[in-house]
């Protein structure tokens, strides 16, 4: 089979190739699945360069994220999975050959079934950033009465909780960096968006909701909004983190222990089966009622793979970026 491997971390047009190697066979309760899409999300990225993982195997076929049709199943899986369409999640995860590939091998569990309605480009969206939207916004119990803001609304994990939380029936602020993400984000169905490079988002905020402050926020990047919470957050309110941009996060411990708010931590990859679960129904009840907004911003074939992971490093592209097998 043809695939996109590393053998050593360094920047994409160093170390990524792309080669024909072994085509994998399922073991015990494993399916194979034939890929048509894969995802390329941050971790990926950040993963290839060594900045959050050193190279753990002698080679490296990136990518969690993908979908295709499952076209060998492994003893112990029902024969009648063969041939179904499944998005996959988690595919690169503690081993060593992810879905930049034309098959990959997994758990069974970890290929969920496809709407019939969803495209496969959808489907490579799902597994890191709605997964991480869709359990962010059950942490954040983001319910009818609520206001939740959601930082970095146009970016793949902001924009399915935008959508997430309005579908629980929350009042949802986003902060964006421009007027076209200012238009993803209420297309997603924010109902305030707030410019934070040319406005104050706390002065916004506490204007919004009549000075009390948003009950949640969803954070993409926790060192560099932490100093802000005291000015958002209504007392006893609630942070969900699933993003930092640095090791390393000044925090203000005072004004956060005296207004009692909550900090917690949620990591995508790790879930409980009953996490992960509840994830995959929700997010498969709403592809399969076409209520869910997934945002390819670019589609690349697989000898663009060098430029699908550059893409994902410059930043400027407001989506998913997906690999086309």
């Amino acid at each position: 089979m043809r695939a996109a491997y590393y053998e050593k971390n360094g920047l994409a047009g160093d170390v990524l190739h792309v080669a024909e190697v072994d085509t994998p066979t399922p073991g015990p309760g494993e399916v194979r699945v034939k890929l048509r899409t894969s995802g390329v999300n941050p971790s990926d990225v950040k993963e290839r360069e060594g900045r959050t993982r050193k190279l753990a195997y002698p080679r490296v076929i990136p990518h969690s994220d993908g979908a295709g049709d499952i076209d060998m199943v492994g003893d112990g899986v029902p024969a009648a999975r063969k041939g179904e369409r499944v998005w996959v999640w988690n595919g690169q995860w503690k081993r060593p050959f992810g879905t930049c590939a034309d098959y990959v091998v997994l758990p069974q569990a970890l290929a969920s079934p496809l709407p019939a309605p969803a495209s496969y480009e959808a489907g490579a969206c799902l597994g890191i950033p709605a997964m991480t939207a869709y359990h962010a916004v059950a942490v954040a119990k983001a319910d009818k009465g609520m206001n939740v803001l959601v930082t970095g609304g146009a970016g793949g994990v902001g924009h399915y909780a935008i959508q997430f939380a309005k579908a629980r029936g929350a009042t949802v602020f986003s902060t964006v960096s421009s007027e076209s993400k200012a238009k993803l984000a209420r297309e997603a169905g924010a109902d305030h968006t707030i410019d934070y490079k040319r406005e104050n988002v706390g002065e916004r905020l506490m204007a919004l909701t009549g000075k009390v402050g948003v009950d949640a926020v969803i954070e993409m990047d926790l060192a560099a909004n932490a100093k802000h919470y005291p000015g958002w957050l209504r007392p006893r309110g609630h942070i969900v983190v699933y993003g930092t941009g640095s090791a390393e996060a000044a925090i203000p411990a005072q004004p956060l222990l005296v207004n009692a708010m909550t900090i917690q931590f949620i990591y995508v990859y790790e879930l409980t089966a009953a996490e992960r679960d509840a994830a995959v129904s929700g997010i498969n009840r709403m592809l399969a009622d076409k209520t869910l907004i997934n945002n390819v911003a670019l589609s690349l074939p697989l000898d663009a793979i060098v430029a699908a992971h550059e893409a994902v490093e410059q930043g400027k592209t407001m989506g998913n970026v997906i690999v086309t097998l």
